[in-house]
């Protein structure tokens, strides 16, 4: 039927176009195209599809988005697998490590370099395999521990670089009544996150290949004192949080660190929007969780990332979708300063306040910041870290022993990869 009414419409057009001695055509890629989107969104990110809607029913007004939000922690993945089933949607948004889960399927379409050089060059490093770059990174989040600088300055606490400087802030909050670390374990995608953030530093700095060991039977959760060191930081927090940790949600959360109720807080850049709501005056800075050696770094996290099907049969509006992601600054600087995280596009910068900013310059100046994405992909969320995280829980809560934790996650190996 569209093939049919385009027709008539160009033999209408032409026919205008001899009675009035003007050639008038009617451009194919005007047909009206409907795009199917899966979006997985971080906490962030509700929203920024309103947002994107806007700029492209200005700039390409015959492209309608029809959006699926699911939760990019919970839900995204077996979305994912059960679109493997019956087609893909033209364009998934999810995280960079998505890439290395989905591409090696055959499933993701190539991004055009066109698109891909208005991002910056690090932005490809983790989403391309065998020279193919498979998805558009978009923004960043950082990871680390935030802390309140005005607390930080009263108390005359200095950055704390090694495991003893932190317990030395920690052991004089007990003295003064200050809760050292604000938490929300009831979202076990917290108590996930932070152990991953504790692996980084502890593990695949020294090991960047601990998960492909892992899967050899030459090392594992069970007999790896690096990695045990990095759950039981997660032990460490526990004992030194809010009592109900495991009934505070991530926005009550937040709410007591701006109060000053807790001194830090083991995030990403998920929280500043959450800080800033509550207060825009917020003060506060980040720092990465002390390692066993005293050389942690900053964690970097690629976000939003853009993939699109290999089997897609509306190219040309998908790319007129990349264009527009990749093109518009201000629809950036929009959607960055909504979801308070830093800019992948080049010569893009967030206008939002970000106290912590100088904190993450200082770390880069020194080069002491590193891609999550190598863990991530060495040991895949879905399937994994998040069940992980719910074993982790039971152990803190007495539910189970630490060794039946580490059995635990020795047990889940054949899904520790993406592959």
């Amino acid at each position: 039927m569209r093939k049919r009414a385009m027709s008539v419409l160009l033999a209408a057009a032409m026919i205008t176009g001899t009675m009035t001695g003007t050639a008038v055509m009617v451009k194919a890629d005007d047909e009206p195209v409907t795009l199917t989107v899966l979006a997985g969104q971080s906490t962030t990110d509700a929203g920024i599809e309103d947002m994107i809607d806007e700029a492209l029913a200005e700039k390409y007004p015959n492209i309608t988005l029809e959006w699926e939000c699911v939760d990019w922690g919970n839900d995204f993945q077996p979305k994912m697998q059960q679109y493997m089933q019956s087609g893909l949607p033209d364009i998934m948004i999810g995280k960079a490590q998505d890439v290395s889960t989905y591409a090696p399927q055959g499933v993701l379409g190539e991004i055009d370099s066109t698109y891909l050089d208005r991002g910056m060059d690090a932005a490809r490093e983790n989403v391309t395999i065998d020279g193919k770059t498979y998805g558009l990174v978009y923004n960043a989040m950082y990871q680390g521990v935030y802390y309140n600088k005005a607390m930080f300055k009263e108390n005359g606490w200095e950055i704390p670089k090694t495991l003893d400087d932190l317990q030395a802030i920690i052991d004089d909050c007990k003295e003064k009544g200050i809760t050292p670390f604000a938490s929300h374990m009831v979202d076990t995608w917290s108590i996930g996150n932070m152990s991953m953030q504790f692996a980084m530093n502890d593990v695949f700095n020294k090991t960047p290949d601990w998960g492909d060991k892992f899967r050899a039977g030459e090392v594992s959760f069970s007999d790896s004192e690096d990695m045990q060191n990095a759950l039981n930081y997660n032990k460490l927090i526990y004992d030194n949080t809010f009592e109900d940790t495991f009934s505070t949600e991530q926005t009550d959360c937040d709410a007591k660190m701006v109060l000053g109720d807790a001194a830090m807080k083991v995030s990403g850049s998920w929280s500043i929007q959450n800080f800033l709501d509550i207060d825009e005056n917020f003060d506060f800075g980040i720092f990465p969780f002390p390692n066993q050696t005293g050389d942690s770094k900053l964690i970097f996290e690629p976000n939003i990332t853009i993939m699109t099907s290999a089997n897609t049969e509306h190219q040309d509006a998908v790319d007129d979708f990349l264009d527009l992601m990749s093109s518009d600054k201000d629809l950036a600087v929009e959607i960055l300063d909504y979801t308070k995280t830093a800019s992948m596009l080049k010569d893009v910068t967030p206008t939002f306040n970000n106290p912590s900013q100088e904190d993450i310059d200082k770390y880069a100046s020194e080069d002491m910041i590193v891609d999550v994405t190598l863990g991530n992909n060495q040991l895949v969320w879905g399937g994994f870290q998040e069940e992980n995280a719910k074993d982790i829980a039971a152990w803190l809560q007495g539910q189970e022993s630490l060794e039946d934790c580490l059995k635990a996650c020795d047990g889940r190996v054949d899904s520790s990869s993406a592959n």
